[in-house]
C-alpha cells in the first residue's frame, strides 16, 4: 500500500466550505492511525482549521498530517507546540493590486455579475487571490446551481487570461476562480510533499472529486501518482474505509 494518502478538500472530504461530518472525522482519524495523510486545496489556512482540524477527535495523530493551503504555496505541519507554517510563497502588494482590478474588470465584461452575494467576493490568501462569484459565505444550494457546467467561469477565465497573462487562472470549488503564480496547481502541491516528506510520488495515493480533464484535481494525475476519482464525501468515506482495512492487515 501507499505511504501517503492525499486528499482534495471541497467536494471530497466535505461539501463546499462546509465542515466534515462526524463520520468523516472518525474515519479520517482512523486513517491517521495507519498512514501519513495530506490535504491539498486552493483554500486558505483558516478553511482547513474550520472545516477539518476543529472537528477531529481528541487524540488524533496530527503529527502525521500535512496541510497544503493554496495548492502547496503554503505548507503546515503539526509540531509539539502546535501547527507551524513551514513556508509561504506570497504575492507582492503590486501583484495583488493588479490581480484584483483585473478580476473586477473580467467579471464586469463577462456579464455574469451575481445579483445577490453573501460576504466578500474576493479573498486575499497571500499566495493566491480567490474570487467567489456568490460571496465567501454563500449557501451551498445557490452555489451548486450558479455554474454547474463551468460555462460562466470559463468565460471569465478567458477574459482574465488576456488581462493577466503572467498569472495562472484556475477554476475551483462550486463558484470559485483561483489566481496564482504560473505552475501552481495540485501537481505543484504533490511535488512539495515529495520534497519535504521525502516520499516518492509513486508511493502517494490522491483522492479528489475533479480528476477529469480540466478539473482542478486533474494536475495531480499528471504527476504519476495513483488517483481515485470520488463523486462526493460519501463516496470518499467508503474509499477511506477500504484503505484503512488494507493498511491494518
Amino acid at each position: 500500500m501507499k505511504k501517503l494518502i492525499v486528499f482534495d478538500l471541497d467536494g471530497t472530504l466535505a461539501e463546499s466550505k462546509a465542515a466534515i461530518d462526524a463520520e468523516m472525522a472518525k474515519l479520517f482519524s482512523a486513517l491517521l492511525d495507519v498512514a501519513k495523510v495530506a490535504i491539498i486545496s486552493g483554500g486558505g489556512w483558516p478553511q482547513f482549521e474550520k472545516q477539518v482540524i476543529a472537528h477531529l477527535p481528541k487524540g488524533t495523530k496530527l503529527a502525521k498530517l500535512s496541510i497544503l493551503p493554496t495548492c502547496g504555496t503554503k505548507f503546515y505541519q503539526y509540531k509539539p507546540a502546535g501547527w507551524k507554517k513551514i513556508y509561504s510563497e506570497d504575492f507582492t502588494a503590486d501583484e495583488k493590486k493588479k490581480i484584483v482590478s483585473s478580476l473586477n474588470e473580467a467579471v464586469e465584461k463577462s456579464g455574469f455579475k451575481a445579483e445577490k452575494i453573501w460576504g466578500e467576493q474576493v479573498e486575499d490568501r497571500d499566495s493566491q487571490i480567490t474570487f467567489s462569484a456568490l460571496g465567501q459565505k454563500a449557501p451551498l444550494e445557490p452555489k451548486k446551481a450558479w455554474d454547474p457546467d463551468f460555462k460562466k467561469r470559463k468565460k471569465i477565465k478567458t477574459i482574465l487570461d488576456k488581462l493577466i497573462p503572467d498569472f495562472a487562472v484556475n477554476l475551483g470549488g462550486a463558484t470559485s476562480i483561483d489566481i496564482t503564480k504560473p505552475g501552481i496547481d495540485k501537481a505543484y502541491g504533490m511535488h512539495k510533499l515529495h520534497n519535504i516528506l521525502k516520499i516518492p510520488i509513486s508511493q502517494m495515493l490522491f483522492m479528489g472529486d475533479a480528476l477529469f480533464d480540466g478539473g482542478n484535481d486533474y494536475p495531480a494525475r499528471t504527476t504519476g501518482a495513483d488517483c481515485i476519482q470520488v463523486r462526493d464525501p460519501e463516496e470518499t468515506k467508503r474509499v477511506i474505509e477500504g484503505v484503512v482495512a488494507c493498511l491494518k492487515k
